[in-house]
């Protein structure tokens, strides 16, 4: 793979790569393999070690690199693994491009001497670089030395630049999960499983909890009374901050189509609009540009600060950025995240042989229109497979919780009927 990568670097020169991994046991493996195939053809790399996806992606624009190349597969289990590509500007590859990258590795790879060289060469100063990056923006004038946060790492890319970035900032520090053994990453912990870090706010009584997953892109929050605060509820504190203190170039937001109705109703008093996408950073990221926007995310904690963080998606700068609203406001986090009403919202998997389209599982259309129906202006139903797992996604919202489940579970039967694992 490193090999045909070589293909579609940007232009700058020299050409240098820089890698990175996350906290699987199979990382460093990958990552030497990776420069392997670079050397091949001819191309330096480095590594940052374990750092997270944002920290490697910012480097790789800022530190002039041509490519950067992040082992990881983000929340998911420590047996998964992946690579996320950036080009030379910090931005992830188009579909297009990724699709041409895997064409070349089913296609002939002819002869190719790779060489022996273990890892490719280690350099310790680029994770500080990325610390001073945060410190000097998110982290400017922001003084935390009255506040007790508890970081949750997620056992993960994030296990030690989360801690000395809050640490740095004056904060007391509390970190979990920051010890990745390479079985270890998002086994319960994390942004998919906040429950240890709920228990530990309360029991350390502190103002903030931060939750990031494998790879440091997401976050979630946790308030000081031990409330979960999801990526919506961060979505609004920022943009009705924005508002408050007329940053708005526009007062409109991006969203994906999995975000709460709550936020839209939270948002619309206060005269800021949603711009709704289809799920994935990269279509929150496409809009941001098109649109020219500031603020945009998903519910699973993945925020975007538009071009004042290079379009990319940062759980730490997420967490600095609301951060900065507790301590400009002098609110808590609980009452900070007040205007959030939730609608019920129920969230079902199903697993999957196969993806046909979903408009000819047989039954499934009559079930999803008499659904839609019935909820009115106050629900809606969304059906999509994952993008990264063989799961299809069944939510639905709506005013009365126990009738959008058994809704849910009778769409889920459907799918599963048809095309579940056996």
């Amino acid at each position: 793979m490193g090999t045909a990568l070589v293909q579609f670097r940007s232009g700058k020169t020299p050409i240098r790569a820089l890698l990175a991994h996350d906290g699987r046991r199979s990382g460093p493996s990958l990552e030497a393999a990776l420069a392997r195939g670079l050397s091949a053809a001819g191309i330096e790399s480095e590594s940052a070690g374990l750092l997270p996806t944002p920290g490697l992606a910012w480097l790789t624009r800022h530190e002039d690199y041509s490519l950067g190349i992040m082992v990881s597969a983000s929340h998911n289990p420590a047996q998964d693994n992946g690579i996320k590509v950036f080009n030379g500007q910090g931005d992830k590859l188009a579909d297009q491009v990724q699709s041409q990258i895997e064409a070349l590795l089913h296609g002939p790879s002819g002869e190719v001497t790779f060489p022996e060289t273990p890892r490719p060469k280690h350099n310790p100063s680029l994770e500080a670089h990325y610390l001073k990056h945060l410190e000097r923006t998110w982290g400017r004038d922001l003084d935390l030395n009255s506040m007790t946060i508890v970081v949750d790492c997620a056992n993960g890319a994030g296990s030690r630049s989360g801690p000395k970035a809050l640490g740095r900032l004056g904060a007391k520090v509390h970190a979990i999960a920051d010890e990745p053994d390479g079985e270890n990453i998002n086994k319960d912990c994390g942004s998919t499983h906040p429950e240890a870090l709920i228990a530990a706010v309360r029991t350390r009584k502190a103002d903030v909890g931060i939750a990031l997953d494998g790879d440091g892109d997401r976050c979630l929050l946790v308030d000081e009374l031990g409330n979960l605060v999801d990526g919506d509820a961060i979505l609004m504190i920022l943009a009705l901050q924005a508002q408050a203190q007329k940053e708005f170039r526009d007062p409109r937001i991006v969203a994906t189509v999995m975000s709460n109705r709550g936020l839209h109703r939270a948002l619309r008093d206060a005269k800021v609009g949603v711009i709704e996408v289809g799920v994935g950073d990269r279509n929150v990221v496409e809009a941001l540009r098109k649109e020219n926007l500031d603020i945009g995310g998903e519910q699973s904690g993945h925020v975007i600060l538009g071009q004042r963080n290079d379009f990319i998606g940062d759980g730490m700068v997420t967490a600095l950025a609301v951060l900065r609203v507790v301590k400009a406001t002098g609110k808590t986090l609980s009452e900070l995240t007040a205007p959030f009403k939730s609608m019920p919202q129920i969230l079902l998997g199903v697993r999957v042989d196969s993806k046909p389209a979903l408009d000819t599982i047989a039954g499934l259309t009559q079930l999803l229109d008499a659904c839609t129906e019935e909820l009115g202006d106050d629900g809606r139903v969304l059906l999509r497979y994952s993008g990264t797992e063989n799961l299809a996604r069944v939510m639905v919202e709506g005013l009365d919780a126990k009738r959008i489940r058994t809704q849910a579970e009778e769409l889920a039967h459907v799918i599963r009927e048809a095309i579940g694992s056996r």
